[in-house]
């Protein structure tokens, strides 16, 4: 008779099965993330605003390299980077990254993982194949719950053709002077 206390150590080891997906793929890389308080409130001060029925973007044209005085505009109460006697540039990552902020006012956790989930799949469906140079925050409304996933979808896609055109626009205008 085989012994029963190692049985939930057996089933606790074992693997996925061979037919689920592999869901690093489906990941952002936090090269593509906003993950600094800094970097949100870059896009809300400097940025540019595009409205649609469940989601606000905004979006900030970032360039490859950053200043140190424009990295002190952004810092509010932090010494600048001059001050300090460091007027090196920073590098920026390149390519597009992308942030999401929900606030409590619209619900509670349940709701607001749900919305962010939403989002992030609209945003890894829907990402843009050019390598635009621009830091994007999302912020949802309350009818993004209710909304169906396919309109989410198109409404993020809209908004990425829209920072593209403008974006793209506005390096070619630069490029004329």
């Amino acid at each position: 008779m085989p012994r029963r206390d190692g049985m939930m150590a057996d089933t606790t080891l074992r693997t996925r099965p061979d037919t689920m997906p592999a869901k690093k793929a489906a990941r952002f890389p936090r090269t593509s993330r906003l993950l600094r308080h800094a970097d949100f409130e870059r896009v809300y001060k400097q940025g540019r605003r595009h409205f649609s029925a469940s989601i606000t973007v905004f979006y900030w044209p970032r360039p490859e390299v950053i200043s140190a005085e424009t990295l002190a505009k952004t810092r509010a109460g932090a010494p600048s980077a001059v001050a300090q006697g460091r007027s090196a540039p920073r590098l920026l990552p390149h390519g597009l990254r992308v942030g999401f902020t929900v606030g409590r006012v619209l619900g509670g956790a349940v709701q607001r993982n749900r919305m962010k989930r939403r989002l992030r799949e609209a945003v890894r469906l829907s990402r843009p194949q050019a390598e635009i140079a621009a830091d994007v925050v999302i912020n949802p409304k309350k009818s993004l719950l209710v909304a169906n996933f396919a309109d989410v979808l198109n409404e993020v896609r809209r908004a990425f053709e829209v920072i593209e055109q403008k974006l793209s626009g506005k390096a070619t205008a630069t490029h004329k002077t």
